[in-house]
């Protein structure tokens, strides 16, 4: 059956750093763009950075870009998000997804990233 399993989330002071994990499993990981969502209580939930199958292309989030990167093993069918200078304001269930053509086919359970001191 399909799956994606995230981890790496947690509790992190400002300025500091995670990495997000993201295993597939079930299905052809290496046709399909990955992306990394978020959601903080109350908000919609945002997309936060995405790469495609062969990872040669990637977009982020404005109010990421410079402190995010998204990579990806197809190998290991794992996406990873490395996410330094951590602020308060990205505190959110993170979630990854699976998609073909930007319609998703697949969603993670999400992980907890908390960011305060």
């Amino acid at each position: 059956q399909v799956q994606l399993v995230e981890s790496g989330g947690g509790l992190v002071q400002p300025g500091g750093s995670l990495r997000l994990s993201c295993a597939a499993s079930g299905f052809t990981f290496s046709i399909y763009a990955m992306s990394w969502y978020r959601q903080a209580p109350g908000k919609e939930r945002e997309l936060v950075a995405r790469i495609t199958s062969a990872g040669g292309s990637t977009n982020y989030a404005d109010s990421v870009k410079g402190r995010f990167t998204i990579s990806r093993d197809n190998a290991k069918n794992t996406v990873f998000l490395q996410m330094n200078s951590l602020k308060p304001e990205d505190t959110a269930v993170y979630y990854c997804s699976a998609d073909r053509a930007y319609y998703i086919s697949y969603w993670g359970q999400g992980t907890q990233v908390t960011v305060s001191s």
